[in-house]
């Protein structure tokens, strides 16, 4: 099944008129709340809108992104994003193990969790600009799959508030990847179940048993 991404001058055109006319539109009502300066706005030549426009998209730094993803790239740079993206985690988890040990300390706590926050940060920008639900599954997987590899005595039980939050974090990230599992075409959920379904049995293994438990998290995805 191929991806799906934006493709055709029509819907190319479409897609930026109306990106961009919310934007507008947006930064109006937000900035001043007048009707009437509005109507003026939308009454100007159209010459005059698209300099306003070009104004207000140059101090929106991910719509620029995602206008340039989605006006001028294809199937092809969406793959160059995705292997990149690949390389980009896998050298943030490789460089995470000579800077966090795996042994319920304090700073290794804190340390995986701002080294996972890192990482989803990645993927969320991934997302916003290409849409791509296919490829931001493969990687949320990815990065519970390092997690719990990497660091399996980070999540015995302790009594630290530290190991505390990161359990939470993690939990809510667990959450959060089955979602987007959960919504992908059975196909795709195919190609990442049994990999993804060994890393939820990992983490049902674990002290997050129990803060699963409680979010009503289904770990089974069969």
């Amino acid at each position: 099944m191929k991806r799906e991404i934006y493709s055709g001058t029509l819907k190319v055109c479409l897609t930026f008129r109306s990106t961009t006319l919310f934007t507008l539109k947006t930064q109006i009502m937000s900035l001043h709340q007048d009707a009437e300066l509005k109507k003026a706005v939308l009454d100007l030549p159209q010459k005059e809108k698209d300099k306003l426009l070009v104004r207000l998209i140059s101090k929106d730094k991910m719509l620029i992104k995602q206008l340039h993803f989605q006006l001028l790239e294809n199937a092809d740079d969406l793959e160059e994003r995705i292997e990149k993206l690949r390389k980009q985690l896998a050298q943030l988890f490789d460089i995470g193990l000579s800077q966090i040990g795996n042994t319920p300390q304090h700073i290794h706590f804190i340390g995986l969790s701002k080294l996972v926050k890192q990482a989803s940060g990645l993927v969320n920008e991934h997302e916003k600009v290409t849409k791509d639900k296919i490829s931001e599954v493969e990687f949320r997987c990815y990065i519970l799959k390092r997690t719990i590899a990497d660091y399996d005595r980070l999540f015995d039980s302790s009594y630290q508030s530290a190991a505390h939050k990161l359990h939470k974090y993690i939990t809510g990230r667990i959450k959060h990847a089955v979602g987007k599992y959960s919504k992908l075409h059975e196909d795709f959920q195919f190609d990442y179940r049994e990999d993804f379904q060994n890393t939820l049995d990992a983490f049902g293994n674990t002290t997050l048993k129990s803060y699963i438990s409680e979010q009503k998290i289904d770990l089974d995805l069969n």
